[in-house]
């Protein structure tokens, strides 16, 4: 809870989040994020997109949050269909900013680079701005397009430059882009702050397992997240067909768990491998039914390749398979270490039958899989819990607004003394 330590009086203070990338509360670190600020007092309005079969309200009140949504189609046919998708994100997000009113605080989280324009208007009036950089869009336009350092590239480093100048804070999901933030966007260390994404436990707490999830096989192998051309899914189905045809192993079922752009794509690529039998597509799924899978699992996989992105970002589905107890296979990234530690093996970046023999080890080591189990709970449970997350972001918005006053409903400071004003 936010009390004197951060500066302000714990009344009348209100905060904006700007949401493109998902619908909230479907975005899990930002709704983390929305009610840690609720319970320390703050007022919390967020402006997302509507979701397509949840969160498709215009307006609504969850738990004390008040959400503003706007209709947004999701971007085909490669880097102009994602200008037309920010365009129309952007005109949304300034006409709902402005409906909202004045703000003590307003927080954007990428991608795109393009969220600190409202921001920008609303620090005019009195806001601070805190960006919270969920992707690093360069490192993630070279990853995804294959098409190196064009004009495009240039352009996206020039608006991720310009979030950073007009940042008063930033908040960096791990130590690799908290060293960004510094390095490349000139931040002071102690305007960046490192707030992790953690997995809500409550929402992963594991149950009997279900053999008939196993499709009459001996083990269940599972894949949970986004399913877009740098995940790595396609990497995933290659391994899992060299399981089968190099290693001899026809034991498992694997379901894949998710959507994404990619989905359709890795389906055929599934039935041109010869796999369609023994991989199974859940597309989105309730959470009661995604616990059931992951209690049934023996062995989870995370297949991002090695990119400039992946190597540096911190992959939600490693924290929820090690929230749920799993062991996990992954390629040797950095931030994949540091989140999972010994609670996965790590093949060789990129190396697929280097993965399938990972795998294949873990099938035949039922002791090994339960220590690794344990030593994922243990982290989540400990170093990288929500709790310390919590504690970073409100560090971040004291430090954001340590110099200034509240604003009242018309835009006036509200002097408190314990905000001093300039």
């Amino acid at each position: 809870m936010l009390g004197d330590a951060d500066g302000g009086d714990r009344t009348n203070r209100r905060a904006l989040i700007l949401v493109e990338n998902l619908s909230v509360p479907f975005d899990r670190r930002v709704w983390q994020e929305c009610t840690t600020l609720r319970d320390a007092g703050w007022q919390v309005d967020v402006v997302c997109p509507r979701g397509r079969k949840r969160d498709t309200e215009a307006e609504a009140v969850v738990d004390g949050v008040r959400i503003h949504r706007y209709p947004l189609r999701a971007a085909t046919g490669g880097p102009a269909g994602y200008l037309r998708e920010y365009g129309t994100a952007l005109w949304h997000t300034a006409r709902l900013a402005r409906k909202v009113g004045p703000v003590d605080v307003v927080h954007a989280c990428n991608p795109p680079d393009l969220l600190f324009l409202p921001a920008l208007w609303l620090k005019r009036r009195g806001a601070r701005f805190v960006f919270d950089q969920h992707d690093l869009v360069p490192e993630l336009y070279l990853s995804r397009f294959d098409r190196g350092k064009d004009l495009l590239y240039r352009a996206v480093c020039a608006l991720e430059r310009m979030t950073y100048r007009a940042a008063d804070v930033v908040l960096a999901t791990n130590e690799s882009y908290r060293d960004v933030a510094v390095r490349r966007g000139g931040q002071h260390p102690d305007d960046v702050f490192v707030v992790r994404s953690a997995p809500q436990t409550d929402r992963f707490q594991p149950v009997d397992p279900e053999d008939e999830l196993k499709n009459g096989k001996q083990h269940l192998l599972c894949y949970l997240g986004v399913m877009g051309p740098q995940d790595g899914v396609d990497y995933a189905l290659r391994a899992l067909a060299k399981l089968r045809d190099e290693i001899g192993r026809t034991d498992w079922h694997a379901v894949f768990v998710g959507s994404g752009d990619a989905f359709d794509a890795m389906v055929e690529l599934s039935q041109r491998l010869g796999l369609a039998d023994q991989v199974q597509f859940t597309g989105r799924i309730p959470d009661a039914d995604l616990v059931r899978y992951l209690s049934t699992a023996d062995v989870c996989l995370s297949p991002d390749p090695r990119n400039p992105l992946n190597d540096v970002s911190t992959m939600n589905k490693v924290l929820e398979y090690m929230a749920m107890g799993r062991p996990i296979v992954s390629f040797d990234l950095k931030e994949a270490r540091v989140s999972a530690g010994d609670a996965a093996l790590y093949a060789p970046a990129n190396d697929e039958a280097a993965f399938a023999k990972l795998v294949a080890m873990l099938l035949d080591d039922p002791e090994k899989r339960a220590r690794m189990g344990e030593i994922g709970q243990e982290r989540i449970n400990g170093p990288l819990a929500w709790r310390n997350s919590q504690a970073s972001l409100l560090a971040a918005y004291a430090a954001a607004c340590r110099d200034r006053a509240p604003v009242s409903a018309g835009g006036r400071p509200i002097r408190t003394g314990k905000w001093p004003r300039r």
